[in-house]
């Protein structure tokens, strides 16, 4: 997985943009369309129109970074195409980016210890 891991912000926009768009249009799209600060340190996710293809950008500390891939089978998981943003975790992020279901990563549960045997 490429830069932050673990307690970071994902943010998902759920409606195609054109892909046409490089990291400074994108980080246009993040203030006027999701509201949102491009330089927070979040990581903000866009797809295509075309479902295997999908492009982050995030603030490193140094510059604007632009991660793009497009998978040669199959297609990344994304939700209903609607407008908005949803938000992702890290492990839900990895699991988009591998081209995975993210939507059954869930949080680590504590197990239940027994009281009693038997």
């Amino acid at each position: 997985m490429i830069g932050p891991t673990g307690a970071i912000r994902v943010m998902v926009a759920t409606k195609p943009v054109d892909f046409r768009k490089g990291a400074e249009g994108l980080a246009a799209l993040v203030r006027e369309a999701m509201g949102a600060d491009p330089f927070s340190g979040a990581v903000y996710v866009f797809r295509a129109r075309r479902t295997d293809r999908i492009k982050l950008i995030f603030w490193d500390g140094t510059g604007v970074c632009l991660y793009a891939k497009r998978l040669e089978d199959g297609a990344f998981r994304w939700p209903k195409i609607q407008d908005g943003v949803i938000r992702l975790t890290a492990a839900q992020l990895s699991a988009l980016l591998e081209g995975l279901d993210w939507r059954r990563v869930h949080q680590f549960r504590q197990p239940r210890v027994p009281v009693a045997v038997g």
